[in-house]
């Protein structure tokens, strides 16, 4: 379990307490304090807020996916607007809910999500199901919040080590997230890409800013 706010994690300990058959087995403030508990311990499911201090949200995401790719991503959130849900869905996350749901909606989520199945919240679901349609009219709608973020970022004429550096990555993954938005995109080449940017309004940014 994963928030910065001690208050929050004695009080989702106390709640799954009340299910004899789910156990907290450990805690993190922040998203490296919960990475480096990950490595030396085995866990049936990952409960994460989307806003921690440092890595977390749709990079913490990302980030488990990678190293732990067998552990489910359950996401307990303060924000309930779809966008922030699908972009924590898109990162790799397995279900989300939000801070003031039932304990019993909070159970049935884990315990969904910790069977290999997938869980959103009925409130947001209807949410999320008019927002991805008003998405797919986009041709960017199928990206990931990372996979905007690269782009806008080579259409600024960033390079990959640049990148890589304002957005705390390797190059290496940055590189990734690039190939796979174009191969969402079926584009071939940085001129492709920058046009079809533009025909979706993303415009390099002005001299001087960030």
């Amino acid at each position: 379990m994963a928030d910065d706010h001690f208050v929050v994690r004695q009080g989702m300990r106390q709640i799954i307490g009340l299910f004899p058959d789910m156990e907290v087995v450990g805690e993190a403030g922040d998203g490296l304090e919960l990475l480096a508990g990950l490595a030396v311990r085995e866990v049936d499911l990952v409960l994460l807020d989307m806003t921690m201090p440092g890595l977390s949200g749709v990079e913490l995401i990302e980030r488990i996916r990678s190293l732990h790719p067998g552990v489910p991503v359950l996401v307990l959130s303060m924000h309930k607007e779809a966008q922030i849900a699908f972009g924590a869905l898109r990162a790799g996350a397995n279900g989300y809910v939000t801070k003031d749901s039932e304990p019993s909606t909070l159970a049935e989520a884990i315990r969904r999500v910790a069977s290999g199945k997938r869980y959103v919240m009925s409130e947001l679901a209807e949410e999320m199901v008019f927002t991805s349609l008003h998405e797919q009219a986009t041709r960017l709608g199928i990206l990931s919040p990372r996979e905007r973020e690269v782009l806008e970022m080579i259409v600024s004429g960033d390079s990959m080590v640049q990148i890589a550096d304002k957005l705390h990555l390797s190059a290496k993954t940055v590189s990734t997230h690039k190939t796979r938005l174009m191969q969402k995109l079926n584009i071939q080449n940085n001129a492709e890409l920058i046009l079809v940017a533009a025909s979706e309004g993303i415009r390099p940014r002005p001299p001087g800013t960030e």
